[in-house]
């Protein structure tokens, strides 16, 4: 039987039940993924962190290099331009699995082809996508627990760190013990999530959050990191690391528990154990 996305409205409910079940999420058991590339299937290379910094590096440049350090925010919604739209819609389409509700978004339509309006873009925020995308094409295969929501993948790396997971290529670390690399992803909560912080994972459902991919660490006091979805793009950021590489505060203090980053995902590549 085919698989086919559920409209965007349903989106709410789907991710409200789709909680975790000894880390699987409750879904169809349609597993068709003869929409992946085959390179990326396969896949022909060796996944590596310099390939998800490829990846992402060339979707920042197709999205026109921009670089945002001061959370401004921009009229125009670049995820609605043409060549660009379509571009979110091979996030979902590539990223997800053949059988997620979101498989059909792109950056403008939901799945069943209706254009939603600009201001209800937040209920159809592709920056998981994003990520799920970059891993797939830089050739992860079935070892990353690529989802719509960050949530998914920073719950599925912290059971790895625990031991109670054994399936992935992300282990979750402590973003004051652990210093980021090209390749590995930094997160933290967003709305109702913004107070939670390591300890708290896995959490028991999903929760609003973001994470970005780290594509550079060779400038002193800052890392480079790439994510999606920020002002409606592909878009640069600049965070403050401690002199070792710890992620830090505006004023380069290390982090504490009161600060806002959750966890670093150290991303492996393919080696015994992972």
């Amino acid at each position: 039987m085919a698989c086919s996305p559920s409209s965007g409205h349903n989106r709410r409910l789907t991710r409200i039940v789709r909680v975790l079940v000894l880390g699987i999420p409750l879904v169809s058991g349609c597993t068709d993924l003869s929409q992946i590339p085959p390179f990326a299937r396969v896949p022909y290379a060796p996944f590596s962190r310099a390939a998800v910094v490829a990846v992402a590096l060339r979707e920042w440049r197709l999205f026109g290099s921009p670089v945002n350090d001061d959370d401004h925010v921009t009229p125009d919604k670049p995820e609605r331009a043409e060549g660009l739209w379509q571009r979110v819609g091979e996030y979902w389409f590539l990223g997800l699995n053949r059988n997620a509700p979101e498989s059909g978004w792109t950056g403008k339509h939901d799945g069943n082809g209706n254009v939603f309006p600009p201001e209800d873009d937040g209920e159809y925020a592709w920056s998981a996508a994003f990520v799920s995308y970059v891993m797939r094409i830089a050739g992860a295969a079935d070892a990353f627990p690529y989802a719509a929501d960050h949530a998914f993948y920073m719950n599925a790396a912290k059971r790895m760190a625990l031991g109670t997971d054994h399936r992935w290529l992300v282990t979750a670390e402590r973003p004051d013990a652990y210093a980021p690399v090209p390749g590995d992803l930094i997160c933290h909560g967003r709305g109702r999530a913004a107070s939670l912080r390591y300890d708290n994972l896995p959490a028991a459902e999903l929760f609003p959050a973001h994470c970005d991919i780290v594509v550079n660490t060779a400038n002193a006091g800052v890392i480079s990191v790439i994510g999606g979805n920020i002002n409606d793009a592909v878009t640069m950021r600049h965070v403050p690391v401690t002199p070792d590489g710890k992620l830090a505060r505006p004023d380069g203090v290390v982090l504490d528990q009161r600060q806002t980053w959750m966890a670093v995902l150290r991303v492996h590549e393919p080696v015994a154990g992972y």
